[in-house]
């Protein structure tokens, strides 16, 4: 054998390991982008993932907090990742439903660009109202909307977010006339509204419950399918009279596109695990989100009717965001 032979023999045995080890995932830690700043609702729903598909997977799985745009920055960041299994998305309903028509000009396709894995949670959007207000009901919030047009109005964590785009929905069903105050986030306008600011206010229930908890905020109805476990007194808005009503902020897990079909596979398999597990259901259910879980397809088929639905509330609310 040549010196030069040799010399490739070696080097390749010393190489053999490596590339044993890149053929093995996860072989390093993974990224969970929370295209949101920390403390958020995203936040909620991200870090128990992320621990318990750590230890299912026997690999760090880290909370990457990248805000900005509407979500769109930290969505963006996975999409360009390489569809390796080391980047993924905790996606929201904003990021892979709303902002499609909301954005002029998003950087990436919510659906072209990824790949599905799982819908982990989702939380109604509670209406919620200052106590000061006599309305007690949904009933009377349409009775005295329609008495005096345009005299009641409503915060929101800004345009284009679940609570405007609720809100507008529930103006389209109800036939009335609420005025919508737009802020940055939904702190400022919970401060608000316990001010006496503004009357009422749309947001996901998580925001608002420990203020409906205490007696701060009176609590009208949540926009869910069905009634909210942690506030089983709320009546959803179907209850209060709107037929066929239901929107929700939910949460799921997507990866880059042409993420690998053994890699997708695995992923599912332990988020759905995740997702139905007793831990992760009660840690959510205590802050009013629902734990989901279940296959990529019903992801995809659920992101579809989901971009048809907040598209139709965005162009009725003309809300645009260049």
């Amino acid at each position: 054998m040549t010196r030069a032979r040799r010399l490739f023999v070696v080097l390749m045995l010393g190489a053999m390991p490596a590339l044993a080890l890149g053929q093995a995932w996860p072989a390093k830690p993974i990224r969970l982008v929370v295209p949101f700043p920390p403390g958020g609702p995203t936040d909620i729903v991200a870090r128990p993932v992320a621990q318990a598909l750590g230890e299912a997977l026997k690999q760090s799985v880290i909370v990457d907090n990248r805000g900005g745009a509407g979500g769109t920055i930290g969505a963006d960041n996975v999409a360009k990742s390489a569809p390796e299994g080391y980047s993924l998305l905790m996606a929201t309903v904003g990021t892979h439903a709303i902002n499609v028509a909301l954005y002029k000009d998003l950087p990436n396709d919510p659906v072209r660009d990824f790949t599905p894995l799982a819908l982990m949670a989702a939380a109604p959007v509670a209406l919620v109202a200052n106590p000061s207000q006599p309305i007690q009901s949904i009933a009377q919030l349409i009775a005295q909307a329609r008495r005096s047009p345009g005299s009641l109005n409503y915060g929101s964590a800004g345009n284009g977010s679940p609570g405007h785009l609720t809100g507008e929905m529930f103006k389209a069903a109800t036939g009335i006339d609420l005025r919508h105050v737009p802020y940055k986030g939904s702190a400022p306008a919970v401060t608000d509204l316990l001010g006496g600011q503004i009357q009422l206010m749309f947001d996901p229930l998580q925001s608002v419950l420990t203020h409906i908890q205490s007696g701060k905020l009176k609590l009208l109805g949540v926009s869910s399918a069905t009634r909210a476990a942690v506030v089983p007194g709320a009546p959803t808005f179907a209850e209060g009279g709107l037929n066929v009503f239901e929107a929700t902020a939910w949460w799921g897990v997507f990866g880059p596109a042409r993420l690998p079909e053994p890699i997708a596979a695995e992923l599912n398999a332990h988020l759905d695990r995740i997702a139905r597990s007793t831990a992760f259901h009660d840690r959510l259910a205590a802050l009013g989100v629902r734990a989901l879980g279940g296959s990529r397809a019903e992801l995809a088929r659920f992101q579809a009717a989901e971009i048809a639905k907040w598209g139709d509330a965005v162009r009725r609310s003309g809300a645009k965001v260049d």
